[in-house]
């Protein structure tokens, strides 16, 4: 520890702070205990923070996450310049993400909301390279014009029907039935608005573009930031501004199902022909957000309880993902699949982690993939769509083309040597503050998968959020 920068000190300080106030309020609101901040701006509009079972799911994420992610950096940014601008906008980063996870209402959550954009481009940006500035300008291009059209948004919402806080089981549920018309429209905006973040086709296109930037951002972006920011944003959207019920009355639910289902098989195709390991990846993000949307959309408990455990289930795999990725570019020099070959004899830690969460990314029992595709795949029968299996039988047999041939070639085909890079001749495969992370993160995919009906498990979690949002239980 005396070796650290005082911004590497500061972070993994507040991370555990962070995550030891945190453990004390999932408690707290376990037990029915009430927190809420309320801080008047301006006549009518409040910045409102609310810790409920929803909103403490993603916190938790975000937490947990952030710890390991920050262990990862500190490894992974050793000898690189500009390490304090680094530890600092990631700070402000996840701190926004906690504000846009405790917003009580959209009026905070849009603060919050537009404050990652801005906090997340120096992290995009940090190489400084021209192909670093050229995904940034994309990633501002996209990430702005999705925050204007969210503000409109919800400035036409609150001129029809007033300021207004999040609320279980919808706002505007039992109010508003006679302003159908603007609301189905405001809702669709809102969705296109947020499904930028969400990266929901054909809005997806920043994300493997900001591929460029360094793995502990890539792995903050894809799972527990930016891409999870959107996401959680039209889950909030569906649950505690519309409520479930009212979304199908305006039969709007269909819409997210198609619409999911649309990303879901588009993207898998797409990451099916990607050779840059992190470009494939963030095609496979693409697809994994969509089940989320997918399972708000369907509608039933169930399915619900499939969708939104996926937004922790997927955080972990995908961040497992993204730093073994990294490790192998920092150790290796390794950045494309082909070349790939025999590298587990190379980096048995890091490739260990990597099978464990493509396999959960596949669905493979009992790994906690599995637990979120079976319960969606269950849901969608109980909500009366089954021609939703098709989506997640298809889905699941491309997440298994593109992630079984990468295993394949770690294991079974002979390295082509000298490697790009040999970055690493100490004792291990490389640092240790690179190893740990990913192994603990995909033993945290295995235990998520057979300890789900635990009761302090993220699946058991979300059954207790689900069952107040539908009150006759599943």
């Amino acid at each position: 520890m005396a070796g650290l920068h005082p911004l590497e000190l500061l972070n993994l300080a507040g991370a555990l702070t962070k995550l030891g106030l945190i453990g004390a309020m999932v408690l707290g609101v376990y037990r029915g205990q009430i927190y809420e901040t309320r801080f008047p701006l301006m006549p009518g509009y409040d910045l409102v923070l609310h810790a409920s079972a929803l909103p403490m799911l993603f916190v938790v994420l975000s937490a947990v996450l952030w710890l390991i992610t920050t262990i990862y950096a500190i490894g992974y940014l050793e000898r690189s310049p500009g390490r304090s601008r680094f530890f600092g906008f990631f700070s402000v980063c996840v701190s926004a993400t906690t504000g846009i996870a405790l917003s009580g209402n959209l009026f905070t959550f849009v603060l919050f909301y537009e404050l990652l954009t801005l906090a997340t481009y120096p992290l995009v940006v940090h190489r400084g390279t021209q192909e670093a500035l050229r995904a940034g300008k994309i990633y501002l291009a996209y990430t702005l014009t999705g925050g204007t059209a969210l503000m409109v948004a919800v400035v036409w919402l609150h001129a029809t029907v007033g300021p207004f806080d999040f609320m279980e089981g919808g706002a505007l549920a039992t109010h508003y039935a006679d302003h159908s018309v603007a609301l189905v429209t405001i809702f669709w905006v809102m969705v296109a608005a947020l499904g930028v973040k969400a990266a929901l086709v054909p809005f997806h296109g920043w994300l493997p573009v900001a591929m460029v930037a360094p793995a502990p951002v890539s792995a903050l972006l894809h799972a527990v930031a930016v891409v999870k920011a959107g996401a959680y944003g039209i889950v909030r959207l569906v649950y505690d501004v519309y409520g479930i019920g009212f979304v199908h009355d305006l039969g709007l639910g269909r819409g997210l199902v198609i619409w999911a289902s649309i990303t879901i098989i588009y993207a898998s195709m797409r990451a099916l022909s990607q050779d840059k390991l992190k470009r494939m990846l963030a095609f496979s993000t693409v697809s994994q957000v969509a089940y989320i949307i997918l399972g708000v959309g369907l509608g039933g408990p169930l399915a619900s309880v499939g969708g939104v455990v996926h937004l922790v289930h997927q955080g972990v795999m995908k961040i497992t993902l993204f730093f073994c990725a990294g490790n192998l570019a920092e150790t290796l020099g390794i950045h494309r699949i082909s070349q790939l070959n025999g590298v587990a004899r190379r980096m048995p830690w890091t490739m260990a982690a990597f099978t464990v969460a493509a396999l959960g990314m596949i669905g493979v029992p009992p790994l906690a993939g599995f637990i979120s595709k079976w319960t969606l795949g269950t849901g969608a029968v109980e909500s009366g769509a089954p021609w939703v299996l098709v989506v997640l039988a298809a889905s699941s047999a491309l997440n298994a083309a593109y992630f079984l041939p990468v295993i394949f070639a770690a294991y079974f085909r002979e390295p082509v040597l000298p490697w790009p890079r040999e970055g690493h001749p100490g004792p291990y495969e490389t640092h240790l503050s690179l190893i740990v992370p990913p192994v603990l993160t995909a033993l945290l995919v295995v235990v998520m998968g057979i300890a789900a009906s635990s009761v302090w498990s993220p699946l058991s979690w979300v059954e207790l959020l689900v069952a107040r949002i539908y009150p006759g239980g599943f």
